[in-house]
Parts: C-alpha cells; structure tokens; sequence
C-alpha cells in the first residue's frame, strides 16, 4: 500500500459485489497469506438498507455476508459519535474494515465529541440498562430498538438494548452477559443460535428474532424474496418499531 491507507467510498454496498473479489479474495487475505508480512489497512466506506424505495438491487443488506469473510472487519454505527469514532477507528486498523452506513439514519441529528474521537472496533454498546429482556441490534435496528424499549417503560417493561457497533469481531461477551441477567433476548436481523452456544447460557433462556418477513404479493409464493419498490409494500416488508415490540412482548409471554 506504499504507506497509504486509502478510503473507498462506494456509492451504495449493493455496488461492492462488482469488486467482490478483490475485497474477499485479496484485502481480506493478503495478511493471512503472507504470513503477516502484508497488511491491507482499506477502508471500504458505504451506505445500505432498504426503505429508500429503491427495489431489489439497491436495498440489500450485504454486511452480514461480508461478516463472515475471515480477514474483514465489519462496522455499523448507529449514532453520530459512532459515524465519527468508528469510521476514525477503521481508518488507523491494519486490516481491511467495512464501514456500513444506513441510509435511513442519514438525517440523524446527534452530539459528535469535538476533537479526536476513536471508538473501539469489536466492542458493543449498551444503550439502555435493562433487566426484564435483551434487545441486541445494530445501525437503524438498534436506533429503532431504542425507541421501543423507552416506550415500552410505560407498560412496566424494562428492555436492555445493545448496540452489536461492530459485526466482525463481534462482542459475545457484552451479548451474553446481558442474556445471563434477563435471561430472554429479541435478536432484531441476527442469530440467537451464536449466544446459545456461547458457555455460560442457560439452558431456560428463551428468545425471538425479528427479521425480514415474507414479501408481500403473488411473485413470493411465500418466500422471503427481493425488496419490492412499491412504497406501501416495501414498508411492510421491513422490520419495524410494531413488529419488534409483538416479538418483546411474545418472548416475556412464554416466559
């Protein structure tokens, strides 16, 4: 890299397929493959998500593939301190790091920390104390996450929400020490499999996922198929503040 540390900024991740194997098959190994003589310290900087009514092509959620490319970190900030630290973060890492930026949290308005603000990259955040239930998302997820765990103080229902800030390295330890305490957890588009296998997990811990539902319309036949672009029909399609206090308020009734 001849001492650079270049920032690609690429218009939408949906994008970054064009160049797929350069990022996994290159940047991402190169270290690994030169037994660490080479470091690749690339920031990929890019926006995603849908809700935009931008259809099937332009609306993925690509983040969660390139989660599992070893040699990749992963980022997803939710806030304008993270947008800052975590991209400041990513730009000193010697090793490839994506940093994902959700198109809805565009004209967030927030407090940015003046002067040098690095975050931590594989360190999650909690953003609420809780201890009735565990809700863990990242980027517009955890913002709506939030949300809901605020309102659903009213009903006498106090929700942890965690803010993954980071999918690759994912912070485990912050996840499950939360789920030994509530003991229940809501996983808004991920994986409660990874904290179940996780030593220490109890064996009465119960959870839901909220995720993308099945497309509306005859093309989907009752698959969970491409991001439509009629408005109306792309709002249902995506997980929202209703859909994540159903599946809340479900996990604490089966418990």
């Amino acid at each position: 890299m001849m001492g650079l540390r270049p920032v690609v900024e690429i218009m939408t991740i949906n994008f970054s397929l064009l160049a797929i194997d350069q990022i996994v098959n290159n940047a991402a190994k190169l270290r690994s493959l030169s037994g660490g003589q080479v470091s690749v310290p690339l920031v990929i900087r890019t926006p995603g998500g849908g809700g935009q009514q931008l259809s099937a092509t332009h609306s993925q959620n690509l983040e969660v593939f390139y989660a599992y490319v070893p040699g990749l970190k992963v980022v997803a900030p939710a806030t304008c301190a993270d947008a800052k630290g975590l991209l400041a973060a990513a730009i000193r890492d010697d090793d490839p790091v994506l940093v994902l930026e959700n198109l809805a949290l565009y004209n967030t308005k927030g407090e940015v920390p003046d002067g040098e603000h690095v975050a931590e990259i594989g360190r999650a955040a909690v953003l609420k104390p809780g201890r009735d239930i565990t809700v863990v998302g990242y980027s517009r997820a955890a913002v709506i996450a939030l949300d809901v765990a605020r309102k659903l103080e009213d009903d006498g229902i106090s929700a942890e929400v965690i803010d993954l800030r980071s999918l690759r390295p994912l912070d485990r330890d912050t996840v499950c020490a939360s789920v030994r305490k509530t003991s229940r957890a809501v996983i808004v588009r991920g994986r409660l499999a990874q904290l179940r296998r996780r030593r220490g997990a109890r064996r009465d811990d119960t959870g839901g996922r909220v995720r993308l539902p099945r497309r509306p319309g005859p093309a989907s036949r009752g698959r969970r198929g491409a991001a439509p672009y009629a408005k109306p029909l792309e709002l249902a399609a995506l997980p929202d503040a209703g859909a994540i206090t159903r599946v809340i308020r479900q996990t604490l009734g089966g418990n």
